[in-house]
């Protein structure tokens, strides 16, 4: 059966004659009558009582009608979910973002976004900035959240935040108590107090070390760790600095810019060069640009 046949008899089983489904449908009755008999033919079997007026389905019509039905309720559910998503308000956003993003971010934007958008789902990629990259490349990911230099030519790089190296101090560390919070300094001002570090690996390591053999110094680490937030909540704790970003910064803590450095990695959406990003998707990046801009 096909959606023809299927829409054809349950037609004739509403009308209860194939002269008035015949004149519903706008075709002539013979092409009806001749459509019936051929299923009727192949299946080996009636599907009306001829006998009655207005002649209604036999038991094996209304397994026919039944089975119809449901392909007809399918096409109607499915034309109408095509039709939402081109109205753009059904989808799927395939997010790729680092885990330390994540947990910032998707709590603040997630209740609006889902407010406005109910029916557009959300699948996560938690990686590094070069992965996800990657994903994109490949079609795995649709979007996404990356600090990274904005390099690959297969890649459309919208800037969501300009980041700033520096160090990030406890309010009981020695630089916390010489210098307000917000002046630039250069490293060798914060050798006297220990470093919480990140682990190989990381980008801001990278620039750590980086920062450190051009100074013909290494830091005091007190620890290391994979984990950027606990690396934070432990320099606030311990009275310690650590190197980071200001976008990991929250509202009140003390961070120092670096002097004479130019990061040359800010915060992007990425997606592929050639990609039309649907309003969803746009909503999607104006809360997380919102938020952004606000501080939060």
């Amino acid at each position: 059966m096909n959606l023809k046949q299927a829409l054809y008899i349950k037609t004739i089983a509403e009308e209860g004659g194939i002269t008035a489904a015949a004149k519903r449908l706008y075709i002539s009755q013979p092409s009806l009558s001749q459509m019936l008999h051929q299923i009727e033919e192949e299946i080996g079997l009636p599907l009306f009582d001829r006998s009655t007026f207005p002649i209604r389905p036999t038991y094996a019509g209304e397994c026919f009608l039944k089975a119809a039905c449901h392909m007809l309720s399918i096409q109607d559910h499915l034309e109408q979910e095509l039709q939402e998503i081109r109205q753009e308000d059904r989808g799927r956003i395939r997010l790729g973002i680092s885990i330390q993003r994540s947990v910032h971010l998707l709590p603040k934007i997630l209740p609006k976004f889902i407010q406005r958008y109910p029916h557009v789902s959300l699948l996560l990629q938690e990686a590094g900035s070069a992965d996800l990259e990657q994903r994109v490349l490949e079609g795995q990911v649709d979007l996404a959240l990356a600090s990274t230099e904005a390099t690959c030519p297969g890649l459309h790089y919208r800037l969501l935040q300009q980041e700033t190296v520096g160090i990030l101090a406890g309010a009981d560390s020695p630089l916390a108590m010489s210098l307000t919070a917000g002046t630039p300094i250069s490293l060798e001002e914060a050798l006297s107090t220990p470093f919480v570090s990140l682990k190989q690996g990381h980008n801001v390591r990278v620039i750590q070390e980086k920062l450190f053999q051009a100074l013909g110094q290494k830091p005091q680490i007190l620890l290391e760790t994979d984990s950027l937030e606990a690396a934070r909540q432990l320099t606030l704790s311990c009275g310690c600095c650590m190197l980071c970003t200001n976008s990991y910064v929250d509202r009140g803590e003390l961070f120092y810019p670096l002097k004479h450095y130019k990061n040359g990695r800010h915060f992007y959406a990425c997606y592929g060069k050639a990609r039309v990003l649907p309003g969803y998707m746009e909503f999607f990046l104006e809360l997380i640009e919102q938020k952004l801009n606000a501080g939060e």
